[in-house]
């Protein structure tokens, strides 16, 4: 685990958003997200910052240390703050400061940016909401959608408030604090066409007795699908969601460390 950490930590993420396309109420759950795949090395964010619209960023920008560029909008209709990130971009790129890029917007003007980056070997996540058209969801190595971050921050800001109630004494009103209000609504349903992916992904890369370890077929889930997540479905892990389809077998099998284990899974016959 530690060498995992410190490979991380060696990656250098140029994050860069569009502040006319996401909203400030996202930064925290975003940040964290970004902090899994890599260091943030280069943190700017692109808007008019003469408008009103974008006055919830501004105490943010300080506290994550993201550098604002100022982007006047010239022409009414017309979004400049596309071409002054996507000019940064290519600047980042053709100067080698970083190892990725994290594209925060649900934009599909950045698509082309996403194919010529990955096209330099750099590997490229965005980020944005569920509506981001496909083209650019599928022009990135990994789609993360905000609504998701919000879901956890949410379910995390609620367990811990009820662990302070109950630290108090007020057990009742944290078991009444732990239920949802009300049911989530952006979690999607494991239909068809998600088991039938999961499926031929397996059989992509099964051995002769069918079975495919799941960190391999993981990693060509999302090269098939770059905004598939466990998360998308209402599970934090793959394993968890893989097995509450039921058609699958599950193995867990010892590694050269007793407190770890590789998983590996086949189809039901």
């Amino acid at each position: 685990m530690e060498n995992y950490q410190e490979n991380i930590s060696e990656i250098r993420l140029a994050v860069l958003i569009d502040a006319d396309n996401i909203s400030h109420q996202n930064i925290k759950g975003m940040m964290e997200e970004i902090a899994r795949y890599g260091n943030p090395t280069i943190k700017r964010i692109y808007g008019d910052w003469t408008k009103p619209n974008l006055a919830g960023w501004k105490p943010l920008l300080l506290d994550y240390a993201i550098t604002p560029v100022q982007q006047f909008g010239y022409t009414t209709g017309k979004n400049s703050t596309d071409s002054a990130l996507i000019i940064d971009a290519m600047d980042i790129l053709y100067t080698k400061q970083a190892d990725g890029f994290c594209l925060v917007s649900s934009d599909s003007d950045f698509t082309r940016l996403a194919i010529r980056l990955r096209e330099a070997g750099k590997t490229v996540y965005g980020i944005g909401e569920q509506k981001t058209p496909n083209a650019f969801i599928a022009a990135c190595d990994k789609f993360i959608y905000l609504e998701i971050l919000e879901e956890q921050m949410q379910a995390e800001a609620e367990a811990e408030s009820s662990q302070h109630m109950a630290g108090n004494g007020q057990k009742v009103a944290a078991r009444q604090t732990a239920q949802p209000a009300k049911k989530k609504a952006t979690f999607r349903k494991i239909g068809p066409d998600v088991v039938k992916l999961i499926t031929t992904t397996i059989r992509d890369v099964e051995d002769d007795n069918g079975w495919a370890y799941l960190g391999e077929v993981g990693s060509l889930l999302l090269k098939k699908q770059p905004s598939f997540d466990p998360r998308n479905f209402g599970f934090e892990k793959l394993t968890p969601m893989i097995k509450s389809i039921g058609r699958f077998e599950i193995e867990a099998r010892p590694t050269g460390h007793a407190s770890s284990k590789h998983i590996y899974i086949r189809v039901k016959s």
